[in-house]
């Protein structure tokens, strides 16, 4: 059997350790003779037997116990009559001693890691008295380490970050691992670190395990995550020790080191000049090598002909550059536009400085596309003026619009007549000429918005809208009135000369400088002997009294009229009448009582109580003519004849009829000839024209003068016929005609006919028939024989 480089080495350990504590503990027990021991009286004797400590190798292997001592005391003499004993930690389970030679062997595997040592007490008895003839001792068994156990990475697997462009030497992140052996004793816990994975971009230190760069500029954009294995040896990392690894995930973070970079020096875009303010036109974007921060940028327009027509802003989340419109593009008066754009990071690293400006330039050219505009007015607002005494067809002024496209195409001019909605104005279809069309008045409407609309001939869709506001100017047209309806009363005890009105006029009339209104009486009111009519000069007046003593029962009501001119040019005027009532007044001039009837009343009945009998009656004998009007109130037919009308109609009745012999729901005679004469029927609400008195008797005709004329005479009974609906309307009649050969196949008159037809011969046509033959048979056997 070959032992290979580990195993020998391991076997040179044992041996080696083996050796050595054997001598130790026979030295041990040699120097245990000659060191004293006292016992618990005055005398002193010499201690028989001393230890410390016992080693004993961990993680034996063998099939046999594993020796571990020897104990022997001075007593024995090797007779047998000592015997040893053991107590303590392990004892018997681990740990056992042969009691008649003092051997103490191990029967377990041990292991450092779970108890590096046991603490047992030792005793020599008397085999015979079982009584100690030594004192009990306590010694220790240590367990001696051996190199089982690899280093552990308790906190693997790691993850790192260091910026990208990091010099040599920066330090990325320590790795640390633990070896459970005794790192007291030899080499087995002393651990050294190595790289095994992720050269030559990282190192680590072989004592420390703090893992550093080691190379220059490593770059994020060329690769941006590294996966080393890091691995850590016992045994100094020499050859037979046991190792373990753990992996470490290096993530290069980013910096600032790649200046933002259009993909193209120059860029076209097309855009309609109908596209409103504030649309995108374009949107650029500068290539960045770089993420989060470090690739924000910040977009500014430096030159270009379109600085105020057009603006560029940032898409904070693209990190685009978006270019809007800032004025309205008209492409009559400029068809492109050019604009130097410049792209900026916005959080510049001074440490790359070096790598050039952190900005860069382009070039964006705008075509503006032109486009089929409507046409445009010369002012978005007209205000024009026009007197309300203007006669139609007064032109009141004129708007223009052109088209602002190259082809200048002519236009033609309406009005919205939403708008206008009374058709006060027209408009001349080319020229824009707008005329009265109907007579204006201020005082109803004094501006009016009307919305003239400009359309493009060649292309009618076209449509510009202009507004104008036509103000009414305002002539003397209207004659001034009372501001109000007056209530004017006078007491019966008036004195001469008492003001008993002050009265006010209005004019719907706007004048320039205000109004101006004179009062005065009428010629025929100026020399009455009642009252009399004072002008403030102030557009009021004040009515006096001239005498005394009114009386309601002489005169209860004064009729004064009032003649108001204006001031206008021409002046108009009017004649106002202002009612004066005569009223009994109380001590203090406030009317009680303005009715001459009061005197004529009873003393315990007042007007209004009158009045509101006199409702109540009439009220009562109202609802008592419309009671008896309702009741009396019947539906007389239209028609004298009040018979039944026999023609088409559905009767329905739940009884079992008589058949043939059942004459009272229908007329049979009328079912069963044409010719009936039918009395003609009158309208009560209608005289008719035509009277018909008879019905001719049919004659043998053919057959079609028979259906016309019997749809003929129909006709006329449903033209002066009350009850026929007012309306055209289907009418069935089941007619067959006169003069048939095979008479009527109705076999409503076929018991009371006498027909010669003899139906014996059914009898011979079986069972089947034998009903009929019964019914109409003229054998012995016969129904009705």
């Amino acid at each position: 059997m070959k032992l290979g480089k580990v195993e020998f080495c391991h076997f040179l350990q044992i041996l080696a350790l083996f050796l050595c504590l054997s001598g130790m503990n026979q030295a041990e027990l040699s120097r245990s003779r000659s060191k004293p021991y006292f016992q618990s009286g005055r005398t002193r004797t010499k201690r028989s037997w001393v230890w410390n400590q016992f080693f004993v190798l961990e993680e034996y292997m063998g099939t046999d116990p594993l020796y571990v001592g020897k104990l022997h005391s001075d007593v024995d003499k090797g007779d047998g009559s000592i015997k040893y004993i053991l107590s303590g930690e392990g004892a018997s389970s681990i740990f056992i001693i042969d009691e008649n030679t003092g051997d103490i062997h191990a029967t377990k595997r041990l292991d450092r890691e779970e108890q590096a040592y046991y603490t047992l007490r030792a005793q020599a008895l008397d085999r015979l008295t079982n009584k100690p003839v030594e004192p009990e001792s306590e010694f220790v068994i240590k367990i001696q380490d051996i190199n089982d156990n690899e280093p552990k990475f308790l906190d693997g697997p790691y993850t790192a970050g260091v910026p990208e462009m990091s010099p040599v030497g920066t330090s990325v992140v320590q790795v640390t691992a633990t070896d459970a052996d005794d790192p007291t004793y030899g080499n087995s816990a002393r651990v050294v670190y190595s790289i095994l994975q992720g050269q030559p971009y990282f190192s680590v230190e072989p004592k420390t395990g703090v893992i550093k760069t080691a190379l220059p500029n490593m770059d994020r954009e060329a690769k941006d995550q590294y996966l080393l294995v890091i691995q850590a040896k016992d045994m100094v990392g020499q050859n037979g020790g046991l190792s373990g690894t753990t992996s470490v995930t290096v993530t290069l973070t980013d910096v600032n080191d790649n200046p933002p970079r259009f993909p193209r020096r120059s860029y076209q875009y097309n855009v309609p000049e109908s596209l409103p303010v504030a649309s995108v036109v374009a949107r650029i974007k500068a290539a960045d090598a770089d993420v989060g921060p470090n690739a924000e940028m910040e977009y500014k327009i430096v030159d270009g002909d379109g600085l105020g027509v057009f603006k560029i802003s940032v898409d904070k989340d693209t990190q685009e550059g978006i270019i809007t419109i800032q004025k309205e593009l008209d492409f009559e008066a400029k068809t492109s536009y050019t604009l130097r754009i410049e792209a900026a990071n916005m959080h510049v690293d001074p440490r790359f400085l070096s790598l050039g400006p952190f900005s860069d330039m382009t070039t964006v050219k705008i075509i503006v596309e032109d486009v089929d505009e409507p046409p445009v007015f010369s002012s978005r607002l007209y205000s024009m003026v026009v007197s309300e005494a203007a006669k139609v067809g007064t032109i009141i002024g004129t708007v223009a619009a052109h088209d602002p496209d190259a082809s200048n195409s002519p236009v033609r001019y309406s009005i919205d007549r939403n708008t206008d909605l009374e058709r006060y104005f027209n408009i001349d279809a080319n020229s824009g000429v707008i005329t009265t069309a109907k007579s204006l008045d201020r005082e109803t409407n004094a501006v009016h918005n009307i919305t003239v609309l400009a359309m493009e001939s060649q292309n009618p869709a076209q449509i510009g809208r202009g507004y104008v506001a036509i103000t009414i100017l305002d002539i003397n047209d209207n004659a001034p009135e009372f501001a109000m309806e007056y209530e004017t009363t006078v007491c019966e005890n008036a004195q001469p000369g008492q003001v008993i009105q002050k009265i006010s006029a209005i004019d719907k009339d706007d004048p320039p400088n205000g109004h101006q209104f004179y009062f005065s009486l009428t010629a025929e009111a100026a020399n009455n002997h009642n009252f009399t009519l004072q002008d403030n000069k102030d557009n009021t007046a004040t009515v006096l009294t001239r005498r005394n003593g009114f009386r309601r029962q002489e005169q209860s009501v004064f009729y004064l009229p009032i003649f108001i001119v204006d001031s206008g040019s021409p002046s108009l005027s009017s004649t106002n009448t202002l009612t004066i009532r005569v009223c009994d007044c109380d001590a203090d001039g406030i009317a009680q009582t303005c009715n001459a009837e009061a005197y004529i009343l009873p003393a315990g009945l007042s007007t209004g109580a009158l009045i509101a009998i006199l409702a109540c009656v009439l009220t009562l004998l109202v609802l008592v003519l419309l009671i008896v009007t309702m009741r009396r109130r019947k539906k007389e037919p239209l028609i004298f004849d009040e018979e039944r009308d026999i023609r088409e109609n559905i009767v329905r009745y739940d009884d079992e009829g008589g058949g043939e012999e059942d004459t009272e729901a229908f007329d049979m005679a009328a079912l069963r000839n044409l010719n009936i004469i039918r009395d003609t029927k009158t309208r009560r609400d209608v005289t008719p024209e035509i009277q018909f008195l008879s019905r001719p008797t049919f004659k043998s005709i053919p057959d079609n003068v028979i259906f016309r004329e019997f749809i003929w005479e129909r006709l006329k009974e449903a033209d002066v016929d009350p009850c026929a609906p007012p309306y055209d309307s289907l009418q069935t009649y089941a007619f067959e005609g006169n003069g048939s050969v095979a008479e009527s196949l109705s076999s409503l008159d076929s018991i009371s006919s006498n027909s010669d037809q003899n139906y014996d011969y059914l009898s011979d046509w079986g069972p089947r028939f034998k009903r009929l033959a019964d019914m109409y048979g003229t054998g012995p056997d016969c129904l009705y024989s």
